[in-house]
């Protein structure tokens, strides 16, 4: 299941209009996020198909409850990336959709837990995981991959020999930095030689330990490699799964049984910010992943993935209006009220997240007139507020709305609180035969909210330091 490009941009067109229409974004309320609710479900089917097409025809129901729940079944637990869009609604939404969630913290494991998604859905990644935090998951039953040796002595007493019991006992298992190299982004590159996560498995003695702790400890019964991030090609992500896949295999044969039965092997597609184009898909990837590791499908591993950006991404947009049009220098400026605060990776690092913005006018209708150059502002107080720079639109003038395309992963969740910037509301939207409904997702944040968070109710705790 796909929506088209053009598609896509009829769509949000519409939204926008709506949106504007029905006074989601006004003078009050001068910028919102739109989520559409059509292409996450678009998405999230896409990404079952796909691997449903090189599963074994006897694999558990790919997304499913409980696809992975016997060992060796040859399901697939689809854990949707929660720090992708960290937002309960959402959350619930890919529940419908058969996805569970991949968390890596206290704050995401309780978002996932008030969505209401199974603790058996649940997969818990965290370089720096407390005890409490290994403890919660222990009781609750969500699996873990351990990052560390360190982490793994703090297991062993918390489960002890046996390992944990019980029918809603975790799953364990040890990510695994395969060291393959980075991408584009080094920032994103999570498999260097001296990534800060994982074991490093081409590290002295790294294998040998890696063989030796499992064999002491039966209760490790998955693999974990995240290697994809964007800016990394497909190739580079299906060889660092292969290395881990041999690392099964290896394991298993020293062990003497079918000890690990469940890959993770992480998400980190790359999303096209050029176009409406959704490339590369799931399938090409699942696909490569066939025919790098075919093993890997043949019924004896259950899988995991943790997709997140590339489920998201294309599904979400921050519309915002202009609050002013001005010039400096011979050049055009748009000040917004999209900056920094939705916008954080584009403006700080605009090589690496580039964004493509749509331009529409008062009324919420695409813009018109020749393109011209012009900048593209932020509301945050530095001069480097940018979304957009030197770039050809229709010109804006006070009133109109821009919207910053391909938002729906990260950008409208993980708000930047600079110059105490509210953060703004989120609505899902659906386009029906005869008009776009929307749904909320997070109310736009109050004064009195913003307030209470930035100490209002210790406002003399200071000046009573005496």
């Amino acid at each position: 299941m796909s929506l088209l490009g053009n598609d896509r941009a009829a769509r949000r067109d519409a939204a926008v209009r709506a949106a504007v229409a029905q006074g989601l974004v006004s003078e009050r309320e001068p910028v919102v996020g739109l989520l559409d609710v059509a292409g996450v479900r678009a998405s999230a089917a896409a990404l079952r198909e796909a691997f449903a097409e090189v599963l074994p025809a006897n694999a558990a129901s790919p997304g499913r409850p409980g696809s992975p729940a016997s060992p060796g079944s040859g399901g697939v637990l689809h854990a949707f990336a929660v720090k992708a869009a960290s937002l309960v609604p959402v959350l619930r939404l890919l529940a419908d959709e058969g996805l569970g969630c991949e968390v890596a913290s206290p704050g995401e494991l309780a978002l996932a837990r008030a969505a209401g998604i199974p603790a058996d859905r649940i997969v818990l990644d965290s370089p720096a995981k407390t005890v409490a935090e290994l403890r919660e998951a222990l009781a609750l039953g969500v699996a873990v991959n351990v990052d560390s040796r360190a982490e793994l002595d703090r297991l062993d007493a918390l489960v002890g020999p046996a390992g944990p019991a019980g029918p809603a006992a975790s799953a364990l298992g040890v990510r695994v930095n395969p060291q393959v190299g980075g991408g584009a982004i080094g920032a994103m590159s999570t498999a260097t030689e001296t990534s800060k996560f994982g074991v490093a498995l081409r590290d002295p003695g790294a294998r040998a330990w890696l063989l030796e702790a499992h064999v002491r400890r039966p209760w490790l019964t998955r693999l974990h490699a995240h290697v994809g991030s964007q800016g990394c090609p497909l190739e580079l992500m299906a060889e660092g799964v292969r290395i881990v896949y041999e690392l099964a295999e290896e394991i298993n044969e020293v062990a003497g049984r079918r000890q690990i039965d469940t890959l993770d092997i992480g998400g980190g597609l790359p999303v096209n910010f050029a176009s409406d184009e959704t490339v590369p898909g799931h399938r090409e990837y699942a696909r490569l992943l066939a025919a790098t590791v075919p093993g890997l499908f043949d019924g004896r591993y259950g899988l995991v993935t943790e997709f997140g950006r590339s489920l998201m991404a294309k599904n979400g947009m921050v519309v915002a209006r202009v609050e002013y049009a001005k010039s400096a220098g011979g050049r055009r400026i748009a000040v917004t009220h999209a900056g920094a605060q939705v916008a954080t990776r584009t403006v700080f690092a605009p090589g690496a997240w580039p964004l493509r913005v749509a331009a529409y006018d008062a009324h919420g209708l695409p813009k018109t007139g020749g393109p011209v150059p012009q900048d593209v502002a932020g509301p945050c107080c530095f001069a480097g507020d940018l979304v957009a720079v030197d770039r050809e639109l229709p010109p804006l003038a006070t009133g109109d709305h821009v919207a910053l395309l391909d938002t729906g992963a990260y950008y409208v969740s993980n708000h930047f609180a600079y110059n105490a910037l509210p953060r703004p509301g989120i609505h899902g939207w659906l386009e029906t035969a005869r008009r776009v409904r929307f749904a909320p997702v997070r109310g736009p944040q109050t004064l009195d909210e913003l307030v209470a968070e930035s100490g209002g109710a210790h406002v003399d705790g200071l000046s009573a330091l005496r």
